[in-house]
């Protein structure tokens, strides 16, 4: 099982799509969040994103998207590999380390805060201005303990080039997990 970890707009549904064309299923953490919004008739956008996290995270701790998906993790490895996307908070990274032990392994994606903001007001789906990424990236490290995670990384791909640069560096870890 290899859990992705990285700042927004770093790169990790790329390199989750990478290791589902391997094979891999992906089990999508900001599914939780979207399935939530939809529940609650609220407009999928950061504010409203942001303000779900908080609940989920007041309501079942700050590892709560991990206990959320295991269920949904569990249910894949009995019939394949999987790659998780969107790997949040320290908790989150303790609770899966101690549950999974060694079939855990953390990908950490990493690109500039310049690089990432520049992707996330240019991508199509959910599309964040400037302030509204500095807003996050602040909020992920203060609220949600994301550099653990990051800075644990079993392995660290780091995407500042190219899309086909970024598939070669994600190719070359599945090498060495296989």
């Amino acid at each position: 099982m290899v859990a992705i970890v990285g700042m927004a707009g770093a790169g990790k549904s790329e390199v989750a799509r990478v290791f589902e064309e391997h094979g891999f299923k992906k089990v999508r953490f900001g599914d939780i969040t979207d399935e939530e919004l939809k529940n609650r008739g609220l407009e999928p956008n950061e504010e409203n994103e942001r303000y779900i996290r908080q609940q989920l995270r007041k309501e079942h701790e700050m590892a709560a998207y991990a206990k959320l998906n295991l269920p949904r993790i569990d249910s894949s490895l009995k019939s394949s590999n999987v790659v998780v996307d969107g790997l949040y908070s320290w908790e989150e990274y303790i609770l899966l380390k101690e549950y999974y032990g060694g079939r855990f392994t953390v990908v950490a994606v990493w690109a500039s805060p310049v690089t990432r903001h520049g992707r996330l007001a240019h991508r199509t789906e959910r599309p964040l201005t400037i302030e509204e990424s500095a807003s996050r990236d602040k909020s992920e490290i203060e609220n949600s303990n994301k550099g653990g995670p990051i800075a644990m990384a079993d392995f660290t791909i780091v995407n500042e080039a190219s899309l086909e640069e970024l598939e070669k560096e994600t190719e070359r870890v599945l090498s060495v997990l296989k």
